[in-house]
């Protein structure tokens, strides 16, 4: 199965993960064979030896070190069995390494994982991806593929595996919601904190990364630990996926060695950072043009520079757009892409949005978005009014002069072109709320449990707005709750959402 269309892929420096791709849009497991080789086993303990040597981190984000997971999984399991799960569920708009990844290089992801899987002695290998993408039906082919080379002869590992699609959504790719939807129950994070290691697939001890790490460890298998160091920092060995976006002309993938200036990253794909660059996504940071001129992509260099490197994202704004009206754009698809299931999100999110929107249109202050978002630092059920709080108290301080101007004149003069990349917009249904007014009572528990969305007249009856379709589980919860049985939901059209 050969894409019609791929992610762009460009290079600075040798090619290793992206290896191969210059002749071919995607690499089938005899190609793959021929470029990489079979990876020898290993067991647990030399595994953990050789990640250890050049200390590999996970590439998700949060760059936890991949020697510590894999000795966590092994305490865990002992004689149990275990669970290799990769993490392809992206969710971030920003980013497409590791649909890339799994689109144009599947067998190195499977390599890796099947090497870890092995060394575990695990149950099976579980690849998470998004549902209905062209990176599931890769991976998918690519199982088959070496099915077929089993029967054939080929010395392919006996542990199977698994490729689950799941729906796409911001907070798909956080550990613990991945792990609920592997499972069957709703995607979101849960409440209480539970480490995969312990406790993931199936109740199984499980080792969780993401797809570019699988890759890389392949390739530490492949190149053995001092050859791996041959590129990058001596801190940081080897290259990094980033996924450029936002105003560059080439949106691509470039692999690139840990300590390449950025300002090279943003010529060779011909972006200027204009107002700022965005590191890390929606949950990252902003640098200022002239931090960007001067940063290093590596961990210790972004965190030098004021930002994290995260999962390699980088989305320089440009000139052409209104800074402030595109961050207001993505705070408001943050609040929509919660889970609803705690106060700083369901409720407070939504406030930092219309906050920053105010200040967009030349109405608000950024005390009053400062306000809100204090309102949900630190107070969430998962990271998510964390991370979004980070992204916009970096633009209030990074677009500072732009803000001045939007309040002094209304605006900066310059339409939001939508050069932060979002999903496509779905069609959605919205709900209105109605009331029985022979029952209700105005006890105005609806209120209290839907304040966004309810409002009391001076007698305590109340009034309704229209409710979107992430928030009808609210919705249907205030239904039933109603001391009256007064409320009922019903749908009302198909809205064009995003």
């Amino acid at each position: 199965m050969i894409p019609h269309r791929v992610p762009e892929v460009l290079r600075v420096g040798p090619a290793r993960l992206t290896a191969g791709l210059d002749h071919t849009r995607r690499l089938d497991l005899p190609a793959h064979r021929t470029l990489h080789g079979e990876p020898d086993p290993r067991d647990v303990e030399s595994l953990i030896a050789e990640v250890n040597e050049v200390d590999m981190r996970g590439r998700g984000g949060a760059a936890f070190p991949f020697g510590r997971k894999l000795r966590a999984v092994c305490d865990a399991a002992g004689s149990r069995e275990s669970v290799v799960l990769v993490n392809g569920a992206e969710g971030e708009p920003a980013s497409s390494k590791d649909a890339m990844l799994l689109t144009r290089a599947p067998h190195l992801v499977l390599d890796g994982a099947l090497l870890a899987a092995e060394a575990l002695n695990a149950r099976e290998v579980v690849v998470a991806t998004a549902r209905g993408e062209v990176a599931e039906a890769s991976i998918v082919a690519a199982v088959n593929e070496r099915r077929a080379a089993k029967v054939a002869g080929a010395t392919e590992s006996h542990i199977p595996i698994r490729v689950v699609g799941l729906e796409e959504r911001f907070i798909s790719g956080e550990g613990g919601a991945l792990v609920r939807a592997v499972n069957g129950l709703e995607g979101i994070p849960p409440g209480r904190k539970q480490r995969a290691a312990t406790s993931g697939v199936d109740g199984l001890p499980t080792l969780l990364s993401n797809t570019e790490t699988y890759a890389q460890l392949a390739l530490l298998a492949e190149l053995g630990p001092e050859k791996y160091a041959d590129v990058g920092t001596s801190r940081e060995p080897g290259t990094v996926l980033l996924t450029m976006s936002g105003g560059a002309a080439r949106n691509a993938v470039v692999e690139a060695p840990t300590g390449t200036l950025l300002a090279d990253v943003l010529d060779m794909c011909d972006a200027v950072p204009g107002d700022g660059v965005l590191m890390g996504g929606y949950h990252g940071a902003w640098l200022s043009p002239d931090m960007a001129v001067s940063a290093v992509i590596s961990r210790e260099g972004m965190k030098f520079a004021g930002a994290d490197l995260g999962a390699g994202i980088i989305v320089p704004i440009g000139e052409a757009t209104c800074p402030l009206g595109e961050a207001a754009r993505v705070t408001a698809y943050l609040a929509a892409q919660s889970s609803g299931q705690c106060g700083p999100c369901r409720l407070g999110l939504p406030d930092v949005a219309r906050q920053l929107l105010g200040l967009a249109d030349g109405t608000g202050s950024t005390d009053a978005v400062r306000r809100a978002v204090r309102a949900v630092e630190r107070r969430g059920a998962c990271f998510h009014p964390d991370g979004t709080a980070r992204f916009v108290l970096s633009a209030l301080d990074t677009f500072e002069t732009d803000i001045a101007i939007h309040r002094e004149y209304g605006s900066c003069g310059r339409p939001v072109r939508g050069v932060l990349p979002l999903p496509e917009p779905e069609e959605e249904p919205e709900y209105r709320l109605e009331v029985d007014w022979t029952r209700c009572q105005g006890h105005g528990l609806c209120a209290h449990l839907l304040p966004e969305f309810v409002d009391l007249d001076a007698y305590g009856f109340p009034s309704f707005r229209t409710v979107p379709g992430w928030m009808a589980k609210e919705a249907r919860r205030a239904v039933d709750m109603c001391p009256a049985l007064a409320l009922r939901l019903a749908e009302t059209s198909m809205a064009r959402t995003g």
